[in-house]
Formats: structure tokens, sequence, C-alpha cells
């Protein structure tokens, strides 16, 4: 039997560890319920679209749309690099990529693109230059340069190409994105996102 003397050395020893074990299973269970980018791979792996219809169909797309909109930052941005979604994109009708595609932009786009409008000229053009470059450090990290090198790769995304840079400046990103078809909008969300942490960073903003 314990002496009185040591009961309370070995309570607290047992509190202590006890501690740690529940601190331990807290952790554990947060970091199986944090929703990543592979997740949302192995999900839309998983499923095939083209055999759902009605409620199915419906509650497969409204659970990936949740899925992506309980990324993080960094997680939405390599599941956007490595087009993720794009199996089912391309099976979606207009109709779904639409509602889609509004689903799942960030919070305060639509404002974004509206202050991005209000900037100068040459703000504008530092901003997009600024999204560009994150754009390709964000494909950098996931390895998506390298692949892009490989012509056999059909799935690397394509770099944001000069003449897609020179329309947003000419015309103006929120006249050329109202116009652009759903598949156009989800080829830029990538750019469209970046732009946006761009903006919110408050650096077009500052003076250079």
């Amino acid at each position: 039997m314990i002496s009185q003397r040591w009961r309370p050395v070995c309570l607290s020893v047992l509190a202590v560890v006890a501690i740690w074990l529940i601190a331990l299973a807290g952790y554990t269970i947060a970091k199986n319920r944090k929703m990543t980018a592979e997740k949302v791979r192995a999900y839309a792996a998983s499923v095939d679209l083209s055999k759902l219809s009605g409620d199915a169909r419906a509650d497969a797309l409204k659970r990936l749309e949740d899925m992506l909109n309980a990324l993080s930052l960094e997680e939405r941005r390599k599941a956007r690099i490595e087009r993720l979604t794009w199996i089912w994109f391309n099976q979606m009708t207009e109709a779904e990529k639409a509602a889609f595609i509004e689903a799942t932009m960030p919070t305060g786009f639509k404002q974004m693109i509206t202050a991005f409008e209000q900037l100068p000229d040459d703000k504008r053009r530092q901003t997009i230059d600024d999204a560009v470059r994150r754009l390709r450090e964000g494909r950098s990290q996931t390895g998506f340069g390298a692949r892009r090198s490989n012509p056999q790769d059909t799935n690397a995304p394509p770099p944001v190409s000069d003449e897609l840079q020179a329309k947003i400046r000419t015309i103006g990103l929120k006249t050329f994105y109202s116009q652009s078809s759903a598949q156009s909008k989800a080829e830029l969300a990538p750019l469209m996102e970046e732009l946006q942490h761009v903006m919110e960073s408050g650096r077009p903003f500052r003076n250079r």
C-alpha cells in the first residue's frame, strides 16, 4: 500500500498523465478533423460524378464545396494550383459550374474586384505582377514547376499567359471576369485568389 506521505505525489503524477492523455486525444481528433487538400483529392477520386443524378449529385457537389471552403489558406492554394476538383468540374453542367464557382470563391471576393478597379493603373499592374509571382512560387513549392516541363503531363496547370494578363489590364478585371465563361473563371480562380491575398496584405495601398 502507498504510504500517506507518497499518496499526494502519486495522485499528482496521475493527474499530469491524465492531462497529457486528454491533450493528446484532443490534438489527434483536431488533426483528423482538419480539412486538407489531400482529403479533397481523395474524395474527388472516390466518387464518379458522372454516375450521380438528382439529390445524390447535388449532395456530392455540396460536400465538395464545403470541403474546399474548410481548407486553410495554404491548403486551398495547393488544391487550386493542383486542380484537384477538375475531374469533377469537367463533368458538371454549365449551371453547376457557375454555382460551384460562386460557392467556392473566398468571402469578400467581389469587394476585392471593386477595390482593385479603383487602384491607379500602376498599382493595378504591380498588384497583378505580385499575384503572378505568388502563383508561380506556389506552383514551384508544390512541384508543378518541374512537372510543367514534362510535355506528357496533361494535369499540370498552364502558366499565366501574357495575353491573359494584358486583357485584365486593358479591359479591367471586373469587366473581364463578368464576361468570362464558367470554364474561364475556373481557370482564372488561382490567379484571382492570389490577387485577393495581395490586396488583403495592403501592399497596393502603400506608397511604393
